[in-house]
């Protein structure tokens, strides 16, 4: 998503790349954690964090719906980038940032950090009260959001629960690699031996995928979990932006009828639903990734309904 080195933007897409031709994702460099233990640096409390996020970006897309399904819109506010990223990286637009005023996304790591050097990506978790980033590291922020505000949380589903945790961490492993990271390593290799690396252990993952869930509803145990959340944000973005522009072209999730149910029985959940906008995902690919559509048309297509009937009634 860019870089600052000693303070200068370099608009590299992403991360960077091996001199095979690979894309690698280095990690998120802010890695604290609100906690209610009483001796905590950041605790919960109402209004004290905001969440910024991208409606284009399915790591933070990730946090937006986790926000939802534990209550947690009063308590913990949002506001979004802009949908495309151009020069200067992920933009708050005329609308502005609502919190420290800024005009960038990477002002507010400089905020926090004037030194920082590394990559400006969403989500962020600021803390008002101590004017810095908690963390940036979406698989995180979501495990907080779901543990550590119970207090304002209430009859909210426990989307961590401790006897699935080993199973949720292995499928969330299984999935990140091949899939949730695996689009990206398709559409971003500069080879075909680096493309094709990642374009065959993504349709075995999705292929194992429509086999676990024709046979249950969710994808750990007989309830939703992270896990669900996770791969939900990589299938809802697929047939519209990573079967054409990431080369990720031998199936559609419509072509899987198991994996399509899933998507349409989530997606017709408001907590789902109503964080997708769809016309943003699609600007912010499309329009942003210049590297690989250097005309930045945003295809018109293609029809997409998540409301069609599926009867997965039947399973447990």
């Amino acid at each position: 998503m860019g870089l600052l080195v000693d303070g200068v933007w370099h608009t590299d897409w992403y991360e960077t790349k091996s001199s095979g031709g690979k894309f690698e994702r280095s990690e998120a460099q802010f890695r604290k954690w609100v906690s209610a233990s009483s001796n905590a640096q950041f605790k919960p409390e109402r209004n004290r964090y905001h969440l910024y996020i991208s409606h284009a970006c399915p790591w933070a897309n990730r946090t937006a719906i986790v926000r939802k399904l534990k209550n947690l819109e009063d308590v913990i506010s949002l506001s979004s980038v802009e949908a495309f990223m151009g020069d200067d990286g992920w933009s708050f637009g005329t609308d502005g940032d609502p919190v420290n005023g800024k005009s960038f996304a990477r002002e507010i790591y400089t905020t926090a950090d004037p030194q920082y050097s590394g990559r400006v990506t969403v989500p962020i978790l600021w803390d008002r009260q101590l004017k810095t980033i908690v963390s940036n590291e979406s698989a995180e922020i979501i495990r907080m959001l779901n543990s550590e505000f119970s207090e304002f949380s209430g009859n909210s589903p426990d989307l961590y629960p401790e006897p699935l945790r080993d199973d949720i961490d292995q499928i969330n492993a299984k999935i990140y690699e091949s899939l949730n990271n695996g689009v990206y390593r398709c559409g971003f290799a500069t080879t075909q031996a680096s493309y094709e690396a990642a374009f065959y252990p993504l349709f075995d993952c999705l292929d194992q995928l429509e086999e676990r869930l024709s046979n249950q509803r969710y994808l750990v145990g007989d309830q939703l979990t992270e896990a669900d959340v996770r791969l939900f944000t990589t299938l809802v973005r697929f047939d519209a932006v990573y079967v054409s522009h990431f080369k990720c072209n031998k199936k559609r999730i419509a072509d899987y009828p198991a994996l399509s149910g899933y998507l349409c029985d989530l997606y017709h959940r408001n907590e789902f639903s109503s964080t997708v906008v769809m016309s943003e995902i699609k600007d912010h690919y499309y329009g942003s990734h210049e590297s690989i559509n250097p005309t930045r048309i945003v295809p018109v297509g293609p029809e997409l309904n998540f409301d069609r009937a599926h009867n997965r009634a039947e399973l447990p």
